[in-house]
């Protein structure tokens, strides 16, 4: 599967264990950076390319990284057919659910608040979980159509 990748400064070394996992365990990855440590940089320059990326091919999925993972998320939901859920620790039945009920196609983490040890089975389970569709594709179809914000 190709997946795309990206995070700040906050997620910088769990960002790169993850891509080095993703590669040996067959994956395409596409790493949009941050590529070095620098405290000042700023999420949106490297959330925005990853994002577009997912969103202009429907076959490949995301995976952001931040401090909280929040503004990461909130940053790739603003393009159009990316649906960003966002996974700080929490019960793994919520990486399931945001594949099932909505078709996740990028996963936000929040970097502060996992350790590598952890991680893996969450992303590999994101990874395999599918999408239900029926009542489900009906409500994201409607979150594509932005009907509420025209």
């Amino acid at each position: 599967m190709k997946i795309h990748i990206a995070t700040d400064h906050a997620g910088l070394d769990l960002k790169n264990s993850i891509r080095d996992y993703l590669v040996e365990k067959g994956h395409d990855v596409i790493d949009h950076g941050a590529h070095e440590y620098d405290a000042l940089d700023d999420y949106p320059d490297f959330i925005f390319p990853c994002a577009k990326a997912v969103a202009a091919d429907s076959e490949s999925r995301g995976i952001i990284l931040g401090g909280s993972g929040q503004g990461e998320a909130m940053a790739a939901n603003r393009i159009k057919g990316v649906r960003a859920a966002v996974f700080y620790n929490g019960p793994d039945e919520i990486v399931k659910l945001s594949r099932e009920h909505n078709n996740a196609n990028i996963l936000s983490l929040g970097a502060r608040f996992m350790v590598e040890d952890e991680i893996y089975n969450v992303i590999d389970t994101w990874l395999v979980e599918p999408f239900a569709g029926d009542r489900h594709q009906r409500r994201i179809d409607k979150l594509d159509e932005n009907i509420y914000l025209k």
